[in-house]
């Protein structure tokens, strides 16, 4: 058999691309560059941008591409923090965001959805026949649910509702052979064989091509009360979880935010959150349920903010919840007054340990001087730690980098996970082998060499070490190690 050149071979896989797909292949620069990065803002060089129209058509894409060993990255919307819809090795990039369909099986209480589906059409589809599904990602206006099966998603309804995986059924796609393959069935239970379909959840598109999902919904929620409290301490604002378990409560949201951030908040806006109050951390705790529960949550929870608390505020109506709302949705922005580049780290840690890893930040603002807040999932330990700093500055680059190690480190000292939402992608690959232990390592890349033997799906992401700080946001290249 003649061997092919090197150069020749992407042109050649390029043209049989062409032939099977025709109009849906698109080579041209102007449209390559708007997929050559995702919210990480970092980008690489791919060859050509697939728009797939039909499910079928990803088999015939991954059967070339596995042939001549081309990269394949997926993508829906690209709201990616971590990098990874990133196609840093080049090659094609696959468009899934025109398979997003949405099918509702009201009696059986399922959802069969396309990849490309955005995840709040989904909920306002079942919110009108009186269904719920809970996930929320802050980028649930746009981010797809083949993204958030593929990073796991959570969001603010986690510490009740659980994450993306606890409401996936099956799984349809191919393999990086072109295969398909079905992993598990529209039904509550399935314990026949391996479970093959919670392997390729989290997997971030390194394991397989995902063109159809299969989600369980639940009843819509009747009533919902907000509250917002300012705290002594973190160690008071950070007990509240274990404190309305032991009452028997639990909230569908409690999301943290600490001191820092809530002064740089109140500087932004110009405005105390509790008149009268300096700074503190605070809390915003929401209910839910059928009205005459949250009757009686209210009471205990409010008795409880009454000794625990400096102060709070309840919202019964959803206009006052939206102003106690505003409050944690405005910490993000706040924080871009601060400097140009955001490192934002979204860590978990055990639930009775947090308040170690909030005092771990504080020794490491005052040490190195920087701007560093905390705020996020304190209800199921997922905080979000976020590093600001000038990367015109490399000096302060630098201290942001040995800070955000010295954190990981304490993350994982912790029994914590560096990664709880977000993924790995290419912005935690740093830091991700220190997390397991060589059978632990060994294994997974065991599992990726079987079903991907020639690696083409995502490369670079999860066992290869990327370093974004390394460089500039409107670079293509960025420093790059192989392990």
């Amino acid at each position: 058999m003649k061997t092919i050149p090197p150069e020749r071979v992407s042109v050649i896989a390029l043209r049989m691309l062409r032939e099977a797909l025709g109009e849906s292949v698109e080579t041209d620069r102007d449209q390559l560059y708007p997929v050559a990065y995702d919210g990480l803002k970092i980008a690489g060089s791919p060859e050509a941008l697939i728009k797939i129209e039909r499910s079928e058509d990803v088999s015939a894409v991954l059967k070339i591409a596995n042939e001549y060993s081309i990269p394949v990255t997926c993508r829906g919307a690209g709201s990616s923090l971590t990098g990874g819809a990133t196609p840093f090795q080049g090659g094609w990039v696959l468009d899934l965001s025109g398979l997003n369909s949405i099918s509702i099986d009201q009696p059986n209480m399922l959802a069969i959805c396309g990849p490309g589906a955005v995840v709040g059409e989904l909920q306002e589809q079942a919110d009108q026949l009186g269904l719920f599904y809970p996930p929320d990602p802050s980028s649930k206006k746009f981010s797809t649910l083949g993204g958030n099966v593929a990073c796991n998603a959570g969001g603010l309804r986690c510490v009740k509702y659980g994450v993306t995986r606890d409401y996936v059924l099956s799984l349809s796609g191919y393999l990086p052979t072109g295969e398909f393959v079905k992993w598990g069935r529209a039904t509550r239970k399935f314990a026949t064989g391996y479970n093959l379909r919670d392997l390729w959840i989290g997997s971030e598109g390194t394991l397989g091509v995902i063109t159809e999902i299969t989600l369980r919904l639940i009843l819509a929620t009747e009533s919902r009360i907000t509250f917002l409290a300012a705290f002594e301490d973190d160690k008071s604002a950070l007990g509240a979880p274990l404190a309305l378990c032991k009452m028997g409560i639990r909230p569908s949201i409690i999301e943290y935010m600490d001191r820092w951030t809530i002064d740089c908040l109140q500087k932004y806006v110009e405005k105390e959150v509790f008149t009268g109050i300096a700074p503190r951390p605070m809390l915003l705790i929401e209910l839910d349920g059928a009205p005459e529960v949250l009757k009686k949550e209210q009471e205990m929870v409010s008795a409880w903010l009454r000794n625990s608390s400096i102060d709070f505020r309840t919202a019964l109506e959803e206009s006052e919840a939206e102003e106690l709302w505003e409050v944690r949705r405005q910490g993000s922005s706040a924080m871009k007054k601060l400097a140009n580049t955001k490192l934002n780290e979204d860590i978990v840690i055990p639930l009775n340990r947090q308040v170690e890893l909030v005092n771990f930040v504080n020794e490491l603002r005052e040490e190195f001087k920087l701007k560093i807040g905390v705020f996020g999932h304190c209800g199921d330990g997922n905080l979000h730690v976020n590093f600001m700093y000038n990367e015109e500055d490399p000096l302060e680059t630098d201290t942001a980098v040995t800070a955000l190690h010295r954190l990981m480190d304490k993350v994982i000292s912790l029994d914590g996970a560096i990664s709880g939402e977000h993924g790995v992608g290419l912005a935690k690959t740093p830091f991700v082998r220190n997390q397991f232990n060589d059978a632990e390592w060994n294994t997974m890349k065991a599992i990726k060499n079987t079903l991907d033997p020639k690696g083409i799906l995502n490369p670079g992401k999860i066992f290869d070490v990327f370093k974004p700080w390394d460089q500039k946001k409107e670079n293509v290249v960025l420093s790059w190690e192989h392990k």
